[in-house]
């Protein structure tokens, strides 16, 4: 996945989840960030951001704030719409007969339903629900960053997929290098920890892309 442009910028401070502002070139600017979580040991006044320039005339803001650098050096995508861009295109380079992104599936949407045709007309059906990961510690990547009760309810729709004959996958997208492992934040949230459990213990995969960032991109590299 990659950004038209990108612009290098200072971060100032985070009125509200929707916005930041930012220095760009000697001059004070706000910006959209998108990514609505907390970001709390990201976003810190003084660090270094990048931005790319929305080609909508008619917005509000020129920028969307698409990824920092952390106080370790790390550089971290938090574009919350990236993980599923960079899914689909790993997904057209599989060995699927059909994907349909946002899948409906008991009472939510899914990121991916697909299929494989295998011989005698059997038909195998995968669904795959993405995170994308932000939040490191110690070289470890957690999830989620703040309390998701829509990200609980969409495990809970896999255990149900898996029940059903699905092959059932939770996909962690890792929007930053050198990490290989993500973890329930169960000090933020427990019952996603709880809920991740209950999916592996009932046969959903687990599923972990490691990722290539720069500034302008996010590419997956590999997954396990």
């Amino acid at each position: 996945m990659q950004y038209p442009n990108i612009t290098k910028a200072e971060f100032i401070d985070r009125p509200n989840r929707f916005i930041a502002h930012v220095t760009v070139d000697g001059h004070d600017e706000t910006v959209h960030v998108k990514n609505t979580g907390r970001c709390k040991e990201l976003l810190v006044p003084g660090c270094t951001v990048y931005l790319t320039a929305s080609d909508n005339p008619s917005r509000k803001t020129k920028y969307d704030l698409v990824a920092v650098i952390k106080d370790n050096g790390l550089l971290i995508n938090i574009d919350s719409q990236a993980p599923n861009k960079v899914v689909a295109e790993y997904l057209q380079n599989q060995s699927y007969d059909v994907i349909i992104p946002e899948y409906t599936f008991g009472d939510s949407r899914i990121d991916f339903y697909m299929e494989k045709k295998r011989s005698r007309g059997k038909v195998e059906k995968y669904l795959m629900e993405v995170k994308g990961c932000t939040l490191e510690r110690s070289g470890i990547g957690y999830f989620p960053d703040a309390p998701t009760e829509r990200g609980v309810k969409h495990i809970h729709e896999l255990i149900k997929a898996k029940k059903e004959g699905y092959h059932a996958i939770l996909a962690f997208v890792i929007q930053m290098e050198g990490i290989s492992q993500v973890r329930p934040n169960i000090e933020t949230h427990p019952e996603f920890g709880d809920a991740m459990e209950e999916a592996e213990k009932a046969g959903v995969d687990v599923c972990f892309f490691q990722c290539h960032v720069e500034p302008d991109s996010l590419r997956i590299k590999s997954s396990f």
